[in-house]
């Protein structure tokens, strides 16, 4: 059950779209107020367990941190740092007593959760104006049953979506992308698509391309999709101050840019220069922006990631800065938390200088901050929708909960080290608490060198998750996978993705037309397993238990009921495994995961590509009796829970 107390006048977000009952006052707690702010308080139980906030740093149970929702661009995935690129203001309280709560506001908020041993929550909301939405249920996996049907239908991906994906900050012209496609093909690996970062670009200006580099763009996507390859671009949150360009021209006619303190509109400095942001808090402003989108759908595109949408500010009309891009980038990266935080204090003054026209009344930036990026994700998949007659790859760096209506995401610049894998498995189910389905990490790390185990264990946990993308930055060593020695690993590794793909894909659409997780953690259906935190389930079958240590060939796993034990080293070898805990082996080129008792897992046979997706020839795999598979074209939007058919074995 859920319902809203009300405080004050809260800004619309439209984050929930269930009609629910408005209740009088916060029952889990004790509120009090000062002049400016609003404070929440719970008394936790000893054994007590918090999960939620989405993307965050930590653990997946909450306790000892403290975590500010304030959208921010960071390379810094450190415990140390209390904001990442998203804000999702959602709690689940698991003990004595069991109760869900979403502080509904843009602004920032500050949540300490036994914080310093208080044995308390204590959430801070800068403004006195926001919905609390409190969610009553029986268990913590209801709580978020619960939220993600109030939230409104999941965004539905293509079935190719699901396949793999590479991507690079340093591809520059058709000749990269064409190497990237053959390196794969020669050496047997499967890929559906390659994503295409600034450097497409004319100038980093958006709705552009360098015709130097690309001379005939529709021709050269068409000639990839021949190849089974799709090309993914990026958009970015800002329009180049460009007199002369049609759109920045159309932007400045149309007045959808945000404006300044002086009623003029806002400039800042991000990739392409000075630049405007359109105003996604207007709907008019969204429903312009959207449609330009038309320059890439009329050539052939079909997929998109939309990125700096904090928004990102290098340096703006009122802050100094260094005017150059890449000066930028390596001042934050060297410079180190003196230098970041500068930054921040820079940007708060930034966010604090412009405004937004929201039904018709100028809202500080400062005061919205966190639902500008859902927001451009919003505008994007509503232009899409005209656009294109079938469903659209998209997904962001920024969101808000709500977000997932419109777009998946991915978890910002990590880097490539074992933290930040097991920061992955982490953020998977505490993003799926909050509606967002459709995500994963940059397979391997953004930033640094990725060694070739590191990879092949990212690969192994990435085959399960929904976005399954290899992403580095401009200045690391070559990532894709065939440039690691002997390919046969990853071949491997990769090629098990699209033999689960049936598997994969049935799964992700149930949970989405279902209000349910793709993947939750183990402790959510097997009580007895609280506190694993590196074994997770994927959809009704499977349960995974990653390789996250470096030098590992061997983990400990706790199997919390009889289930089969699948090791895949190119062929799937099923054993029957008892109720325990074990030590278990994992070679490097290997993948072992487990069917829960009384499932079915189906496999296909291997393809290099979706265009082959295959489910008339199935194996199941487990000791169930039946399976409900969800089968479709992959592109059309008329998805139902029809479209299930039983599979028995």
């Amino acid at each position: 059950m859920v319902s809203k107390v009300v405080y004050g006048k809260p800004v619309k977000t439209d984050a929930i779209t269930a009609e629910v009952r408005e209740a009088k006052k916060a029952g889990k707690f004790v509120v009090s107020e000062d002049e400016k702010s609003i404070s929440f308080r719970y008394t936790l139980g000893a054994g007590d367990v918090v999960y939620g906030l989405g993307e965050t740093m930590g653990k997946v149970n909450k306790r000892g941190g403290r975590y500010i929702s304030f959208n921010t661009d960071t390379a810094d995935h450190t415990d140390s740092n209390p904001s990442l690129y998203a804000s999702h203001n959602f709690l689940v309280v698991d003990g004595a007593e069991t109760f869900g709560a979403f502080f509904d506001t843009p602004a920032r908020v500050i949540f300490e959760i036994d914080f310093h041993g208080s044995g308390e929550i204590r959430v801070v909301c800068e403004t006195k104006h926001l919905n609390l939405y409190q969610i009553e249920n029986e268990s913590a996996y209801g709580v978020c049953r619960e939220l993600i049907s109030a939230i409104g239908r999941c965004y539905l991906p293509p079935l190719w979506a699901f396949g793999y994906g590479q991507s690079r900050f340093g591809y520059v012209t058709e000749r990269d992308f064409r190497d990237v496609a053959d390196g794969y093909a020669r050496n047997g690996i499967p890929l559906d698509y390659i994503c295409m970062d600034i450097d497409y670009m004319d100038r980093y200006r958006d709705f552009s391309f360098n015709g130097k580099n690309f001379p005939s763009i529709g021709d050269f996507v068409a000639e990839m999709r021949g190849r089974g390859v799709r090309l993914v671009p990026i958009v970015d949150a800002g329009i180049k101050v460009e007199p002369g360009d049609p759109v920045y021209e159309e932007g400045v006619k149309g007045g959808f840019f945000c404006r300044n303190k002086e009623g003029g509109f806002f400039k800042a400095g991000v990739w392409p220069g000075l630049t405007h942001f359109p105003d996604f808090m207007d709907p008019g402003a969204r429903e312009w922006f959207g449609r330009q989108y038309k320059f890439y759908t009329d050539a052939g595109f079909e997929g998109f990631w939309n990125d700096m949408n904090e928004p990102a500010i290098f340096y703006s009309e009122y802050t100094k800065g260094p005017k150059n891009s890449f000066y930028q980038l390596a001042l934050d990266i060297f410079l180190g938390k003196r230098r970041r935080n500068k930054k921040e204090r820079e940007l708060i003054r930034d966010y604090k200088s412009f405004f937004h026209n929201m039904d018709g009344k100028m809202v500080r930036h400062y005061d919205v901050h966190n639902l500008f990026g859902g927001m451009m994700t919003r505008a994007t998949s509503e232009g899409l929708e005209r656009l294109l007659d079938h469903r659209f790859m998209l997904f962001s760096r920024s969101s808000y909960i709500g977000a997932s209506r419109y777009g998946g995401v991915w978890t910002g610049d990590n880097s490539s080290c074992w933290e930040h894998l097991m920061l992955n498995v982490r953020h998977m189910p505490s993003l799926n608490m909050c509606g967002f389905l459709y995500s994963g990490a940059d397979t391997g790390g953004f930033g640094g060198n990725c060694s070739r185990e590191l990879l092949l264990r990212w690969l192994a946990f990435s085959a399960f998750t929904p976005l399954m993308r290899n992403h580095t930055g401009k200045f690391t060593q070559n990532q894709e996978a065939y440039r690691f020695g002997d390919p046969d690993a990853f071949r491997k590794i990769i090629g098990l993705r699209y033999r689960l793909l049936p598997y994969i894909y049935s799964e992700y659409m149930k949970a989405a037309l279902r209000s349910d997780m793709y993947i939750k953690p183990v402790e959510f259906v097997y009580p007895e397993a609280k506190g694993i935190e590196d074994q997770l389930l994927v959809g009704e079958s499977l349960m995974i238990a990653p390789v996250v240590t470096e030098g590992a060939t061997r983990r400990r796993v706790f199997v919390p009921e009889d289930m089969t034990r699948v090791r895949y080293n190119g062929e799937f070898r099923c054993e029957p495994v008892l109720k325990g805990a074990y030590d278990v082996d994992v070679a490097l080129d290997e993948v072992v995961f487990f069917i829960r008792h009384g499932k079915l897992l189906p496999v296909g046979r291997a393809i290099m590509n979706t265009s082959e997706y295959d489910v008339s020839d199935l194996t199941l795999l487990g000791d169930g009796e039946s399976y409900e598979l969800y089968t479709d074209d992959g592109l059309t939007r008329d998805c139902t829970l029809e479209n299930i058919r039983t599979l028995r074995k």
